[in-house]
């Protein structure tokens, strides 16, 4: 199957998917041009301030008369900077958090033997010091493990004013650098807090989206057991009249209950709710066509979706939490046409490729791009969806159209694979 330009979600068992605090994902906090905004202003804020450290050291007498004065301009202050700024991007925190403490620890230590000439300790050492404090506090360790690495950076930030060599300057730029350490620690404690929200939520739409698949299969294999127990008690009805009848009935129930066993094999570790309204399985065509009628109603132009369906996609052959699934992600990909592509042209398409059913909607690029969604905005729609694909050892790929639109393709696996329909339907087998 192709995927291009789409990031295709490869299936993990389900308890993979459980939310781990293992560390802040920056990129969820932001959206991408305010993420792209962050890094240009990060860049002008480095440039600007190690323009401040070079004008002053341009009015030193003798500005490289001792290495202690022009190092924390031109090396330290450059290194825990671009450290900060998460440079090199191989390098994990824990290794940038130790490479500029023990930089700024050596410079200090250094400056205590051999004063400056300067007596100023470098504004951009001080301020990439003061973004690792952001870092450790916000970044998702064990409470213990944050909390030591923050207060190891804090001291080290408390300990450069020891550069200048007078207790005046120390006291003042302790009490300054005092100040500045606790609006970081505060900055860094509201990232953490909103993280931890963050995947709270991730695993509060996760579990309702398993207990939601939970319920339609409970209902399903309920549908199934009924039938067998029907089949069955025909089957001892007629045995006495006609024989020869029974072995086709006793057939269809061993495969009845296998498509049955199936099913119940995908509740593994989903837990059901009592209080549930039950939903019955039906046409998957009709109801995916009275999805498109009921889209193309709502945007309110004679023909924004269609749907298209190949004669291999007619005829295949699905498990019924399949169909229930495919209608749930067409309907949740024609919710957010409405909502983020007012106005777009949407297909929904599918078709077999061997063993797997491949589902894909697509919309062209939306005539007015809405600042806030209808509705306003929720994030969590394909997450739900990826849980459920997932969950039916299938593949969901989300992305952006080279024209401007929007694709959702996912795969799911057929019941019984197009190529070994005949040989299933043999018999012995």
């Amino acid at each position: 199957m192709t995927r291009t330009g789409l990031s295709v979600i490869r299936p993990t068992p389900i308890q993979a998917c459980a939310p781990t605090l293992n560390r802040v994902d920056w990129k969820l906090l932001l959206n991408p041009a305010a993420g792209r905004l962050l890094k240009i202003s990060s860049l002008i804020a480095f440039i600007l301030t190690w323009a401040a450290d070079l004008a002053l050291l341009s009015r030193s007498p003798d500005p490289y008369g001792s290495p202690t004065t022009w190092l924390p301009v031109f090396v330290t202050g450059p290194l825990v900077g671009l450290l900060a700024l998460g440079r090199p991007r191989s390098a994990g925190l824990v290794k940038r958090v130790v490479g500029a403490v023990t930089i700024s620890v050596a410079m200090t230590v250094w400056t205590m033997f051999e004063p400056s000439d300067l007596g100023w300790w470098g504004a951009l050492e001080t301020a990439g010091l003061l973004v690792l404090v952001v870092h450790t506090t916000g970044y998702a360790w064990r409470p213990g493990l944050a909390t030591a690495y923050t207060l190891a950076v804090i001291a080290v930030i408390l300990a450069v004013p020891l550069r200048s060599g007078s207790r005046g300057a120390f006291a003042a730029g302790g009490y300054v650098l005092t100040i500045a350490v606790a609006i970081c620690v505060v900055i860094g404690c509201a990232v953490r807090s909103l993280e931890v929200r963050r995947e709270r939520a991730v695993h509060d739409v996760r579990q309702a989206e398993r207990l939601a698949l939970a319920r339609d299969l409970h209902d399903l294999i309920a549908h199934h057991m009924t039938g067998i127990i029907v089949q069955a008690n025909a089957a001892l009805t007629i045995k006495a009249t006609a024989p020869d009848k029974v072995e086709p009935i006793l057939r269809e129930i061993a495969r009845s209950g296998t498509e049955t066993l199936e099913s119940m094999r995908r509740l593994v570790r989903v837990l059901r709710e009592d209080n549930h309204t039950a939903l019955r399985p039906g046409d998957l065509l009709t109801e995916l066509a009275d999805l498109v009628s009921a889209h193309s109603t709502a945007s309110g132009d004679a023909t924004p979706a269609q749907l298209e369906v190949t004669a291999a996609a007619r005829t295949a052959r699905l498990s019924p939490e399949v169909e229930l699934s495919v209608q749930r992600l067409v309907q949740e990909a024609l919710t957010n046409v409405r909502r983020h592509a007012s106005g777009a042209r949407t297909t929904v398409h599918l078709d077999v490729d061997r063993a797997w059913l491949e589902v894909t909607v697509t919309n062209t690029a939306p005539r007015h791009k809405a600042a806030v969604p209808a509705g306003g905005r929720g994030g969590f729609g394909l997450l739900g969806l990826r849980e459920r694909v997932e969950a039916l050892d299938g593949t969901l790929g989300t992305g952006a159209l080279p024209h401007g639109g929007w694709q959702v393709q996912a795969a799911f696996p057929l019941a019984v694979p197009a190529d070994t329909t005949l040989q299933a339907d043999r018999p012995g087998r």
